[in-house]
């Protein structure tokens, strides 16, 4: 039972974020693009031109509801790595990846109370726990989840880790290879909420009379 409401952390998490992303994205005057605007933009609480990574004018009248789904989406991560151990092998593989997706719902949570326009620091070390530790965490689950026919979903959680390592390292160098700045970044970010989102599905979808899950090493 745990597990299951792990798994519905994850997905409620999820599904908030990108719901919230949407309806905040719709109140920018002057359009919100996922190629040229960060992830970010989207939280940061006064209007002005940033400069840097890239120029670009920021005006997000519903900041506050883009951090509050940053918290959100945070602390659901987190208890999700924690709860659904069923779904998980025993051993120092399967116990580091939870603690690193745990981590980067932490990163989340720091991201959402510390804009980037006001706190940028703190908002970085948010990014680089989301990208950097979520993502390795990711990768890890593929080999830390049970078996018992699981073998897709790890052979996907592994991909989508390395895909987020490989673009964060992209992201973080600026070269974008003709995604921009905010498609590069959302190719860093989104892999982990894919996998935690698939992970959190299978886990409700599981039947009942299968039983418990078999957590071979």
């Amino acid at each position: 039972m745990k597990a299951r409401w792990g798994s519905a952390a994850w997905v409620v998490g999820v599904v908030q974020f990108f719901v919230l992303h949407g309806v905040v994205e719709s109140a920018w005057e002057k359009p919100y693009s996922w190629a040229g605007n960060n992830i970010s933009d989207l939280g940061n609480a006064l209007c002005a031109t940033q400069p840097e990574p890239e120029p670009r004018y920021i005006c997000s009248p519903e900041h506050a509801l883009m951090n509050g789904s940053f918290v959100a989406l945070g602390i659901l991560l987190a208890v999700g790595a924690v709860l659904t151990g069923a779904l998980w092998r025993r051993g120092g593989t399967a116990t580091t990846a939870r603690l690193l997706l745990a981590g980067a719902g932490g990163g989340f949570v720091l991201a959402g109370l510390a804009p980037a326009d006001l706190h940028e620091n703190q908002h970085m070390l948010g990014a680089l726990l989301v990208m950097g530790i979520g993502n390795t965490g990711l990768l890890l689950a593929g080999a830390g989840l049970a078996g018992d026919g699981r073998g897709v979903l790890r052979w996907v959680t592994g991909l989508l880790g390395l895909i987020g390592l490989t673009a964060f390292g992209f992201f973080l160098s600026h070269h974008y290879l003709g995604l921009g700045m905010g498609g590069m970044e959302r190719v860093a970010a989104f892999p982990l909420l894919i996998g935690t989102l698939a992970v959190g599905a299978h886990g409700l979808l599981r039947r009942e009379a299968d039983g418990p899950v078999a957590r071979t090493r």
